[in-house]
């Protein structure tokens, strides 16, 4: 009997490892080298290149970048050519709109002074600043595995494994993953990290907060009749074509007559035939929005989670050797659908706070003073506003909760804020059963303003390699068809917005779950919403997965 192949991973040491190559990951990176240009800084990021996996709206609020780099406006940052000029604000029924006045809203709603652009080409940009620096980043490097010191505290990651094939043997261009060890790791992997999610079990994370609630945001790019696009105009939408649902939409006109457009669904609706994909490829039929896209071309796709938890669901930040930091932790200030400066900002605490701790001869130690620093920050300051908002309409519905949300802000706005701090309930206990709720009959795409999935993920530059182990897991096999068949008609067939879940053979009475995983745009709403938890997303080989070229 032969011995087992014994693997063996080299190491690099570095001072900071950074997860994640994002607003929160980037500017950690450019905070530490800013504060010691001697420190070594490495940054991981699992899309073939920075920024591929990046997707937002996006508005963007200058206040964190200013601090970081006061100058960015002179260097180069496409991200200020487009100002926000204007804001629209509409409630929409089937076949009209009403227009919300701004002066409804409390002043820190608006935005001025913020700009519209691609997040993705932002990072991009910040990518480029934290190189001039001396940071080292790997894209198409994952991180598959935390790594730990025999006292428990955080010893760095590990990538993951190259050529390995479906059934896990190893093929002829098969490389072991590289550990990466660190006196401080940062995880900035976004919302609803798979290695965020293990840590906040190990350190017991979400003891003392609220469990994180999301929404799936779905977003498309099109090039639209010049004369009907005016640069740096925001809109936002509530109201149709959702039902029972909470969400929106929103378009924003950015540069070269383009305008980015999506829809937003909280993921705590109750109807399994519900598919939020379907909701918004509805939402571009309505009149007003279809007069804007009219003659336009489509010419992008994505998806991803987006926290909305906000103040009350933000874990413990510090543990030993690591930090959370960014939408890790979940900063986003949902009513301003705003996120990237917030994480920014608690990167660069985190960062101030390592740079204190190494100085001192410190490693793998807990940076107790990282969270008191944020938690005295603006960022704090801006969330309380806000903190009632996503939960109001989570218990009231969509009328009734932004009318509570809306005089819950103005009265914090006026100092005499509500005396409470409502909860969450987690999105995947929500759901109710097929037999009491009505089928929802979407229309069939158009293929003008509406379109299927396939096409859609077609022009998300979506790919995995195809032998490989598949990266949504789960943890019993049978459950997809005893429980999610029986009880909810298979709802990951309609929350996923690529596509990836598939029931086969119904008809032939042997139905089973068909995992679609090079479909995967890794948005993690499957991770979120599976009723029973049964769904685990780890990371795929390095370099899979959507490669978003402007979004």
């Amino acid at each position: 009997m032969s011995e087992p192949e014994t693997i063996v991973r080299e190491s690099m040491p570095y001072d900071v490892v950074i997860v994640g190559g994002g607003p929160a990951g980037l500017a950690a990176a450019i905070r530490l080298k800013q504060l010691d240009s001697d420190l070594a800084v490495c940054v991981l990021e699992k899309g073939s290149e920075v920024g591929a996996h990046i997707l937002s709206g996006a508005v963007v609020d200058p206040r964190a970048l200013d601090e970081l780099l006061p100058d960015w406006r002179t260097m180069g940052c496409s991200l200020v050519d487009t100002p926000v000029t204007d804001n629209w604000h509409w409630v929409l029924t089937a076949k009209k709109k009403f227009a919300l006045p701004h002066a409804m809203m409390p002043p820190f709603m608006n935005n001025k002074g913020t700009y519209t652009g691609s997040l993705g080409n932002l990072c991009r940009w910040l990518a480029e600043q934290a190189e001039g620096l001396g940071v080292e980043i790997f894209p198409g490097f994952p991180a598959a595995e935390i790594l730990y010191n025999d006292d428990g505290s955080i010893k760095g990651v590990a990538t993951g494994e190259m050529g390995v094939a479906r059934d896990g043997s190893h093929k002829s261009d098969y490389q072991p993953g590289l550990e990466l060890h660190a006196k401080y790791t940062f995880f900035a992997e976004g919302a609803r990290g798979h290695l965020t999610r293990q840590l906040k079990t190990r350190f017991d994370l979400e003891a003392n907060c609220e469990p994180q609630v999301y929404g799936i945001g779905l977003k498309e790019l099109w090039d639209i009749d010049p004369a009907l696009h005016v640069p740096g105009r925001v809109l936002h939408t509530q109201g149709w074509p959702l039902g029972d649902a909470w969400g929106g939409g929103f378009l924003y006109h950015q540069a070269n007559h383009q305008v980015a457009l999506g829809f937003v669904v909280a993921l705590d609706y109750s109807n399994p035939h519900m598919s939020p994909f379907e909701e918004f490829q509805r939402w571009k039929h309505h009149p007003e929005i279809a007069a804007i896209l009219k003659g336009g071309r489509r010419v992008s796709y994505g998806a991803r989670a987006i926290n909305e938890g906000g103040w009350q669901s933000v874990p413990r930040l510090a543990f030993p050797g690591g930090a959370l930091i960014g939408c890790s932790a979940g900063f986003v200030n949902v009513p301003r659908i705003k996120g990237s400066h917030t994480a920014m900002k608690s990167a660069m605490l985190a960062a101030e706070s390592a740079i204190a701790a190494i100085k001192a001869g410190r490693a793998n130690d807990e940076l107790t003073d990282y969270e008191p620093a944020l938690r005295d920050s603006w960022i704090a300051t801006e969330l309380k506003m806000v903190k009632n908002v996503e939960p109001s309409v989570a218990k009231f519905g969509g009328t009734l909760g932004t009318l509570i949300g809306g005089v819950d802000m103005w009265m914090r706005t006026l100092k005499i804020g509500l005396p409470i701090t409502m909860k969450h309930h987690r999105d995947c206990d929500s759901l109710w059963r097929k037999d009491l709720v009505k089928p929802i009959k979407y229309p069939k795409p158009d293929g003008v303003l509406s379109f299927d999935k396939l096409s859609s993920v077609f022009i998300s530059n979506t790919n995995h390699e195809e032998d490989q182990p598949i990266h949504l897991t789960l943890k019993d096999p049978e459950v997809p068809i005893t429980v999610n068949l029986a009880l909810y008609d298979s709802p990951e067939q309609r929350y996923c917005p690529a596509g990836v879940y598939e029931i086969v053979g119904q008809d032939v009475g042997d139905p089973r779950l068909q995992i679609n995983a090079q479909n995967c745009v890794h948005c993690k709403t499957c991770d979120i919403k599976d009723p029973t938890q049964n769904i685990v997303w780890v990371t795929p080989e390095g370099g899979g997965g959507p490669n978003y070229p402007n979004m």
